[in-house]
């Protein structure tokens, strides 16, 4: 009991900082880009891998179709995207950077999601499987397991 005593102060501060580093990761990339953070993890994962469907976006980053709909939608009436039909398939879209898209995802900083993507995958799977457990644990604490998820910050 004393260690829990002990430590239940770390893990709220640990809470804490993880809360204040997604919400500076999402300042800076609004002042930089003018872009949510959301919006620009989806733009840097167009840039590597396009041309990119919508059903692949979603799958990268693990959202659903009708999420990157609406976030294409808006990247698109900023001009920094494009959809095309398909050459190969003319009921699929392909999704690209338009020039104006290619540049500010060239100059802009890093997101919190491909940060903690590569943080995830460079785990062990002991090391995985402990924060994966955790977070479940963290879920059921706060009584969340019927909330819905929603991208780090608004699209």
């Amino acid at each position: 009991m004393e260690r829990k005593t002990e430590e239940i102060p770390a893990v709220i501060d640990n809470l804490r900082r993880i809360f204040q580093a997604l919400s500076e990761y999402a300042n800076n990339a609004e002042k930089t880009t003018g872009l949510t953070g959301t919006q620009l993890w989806g733009m840097k994962l167009v840039a590597e891998h396009a041309p990119l469907r919508v059903t692949d976006l979603a799958r990268l980053m693990y959202l659903h179709p009708a999420t990157i709909v609406g976030i294409l939608d808006r990247l698109e009436a900023k001009g920094l995207i494009t959809r095309t039909r398909s050459q190969q398939d003319r009921r699929a879209v392909d999704i690209t950077l338009s020039e104006p898209g290619r540049e500010i995802t060239a100059r802009a900083p890093e997101t919190a999601q491909d940060i903690l993507l590569k943080g995830l995958e460079g785990l062990s799977e002991d090391e995985f499987s402990r924060v994966a457990d955790g977070m479940a644990l963290m879920v059921r604490i706060l009584r969340v397991e019927h909330i819905s998820p929603q991208p780090l910050h608004p699209s």
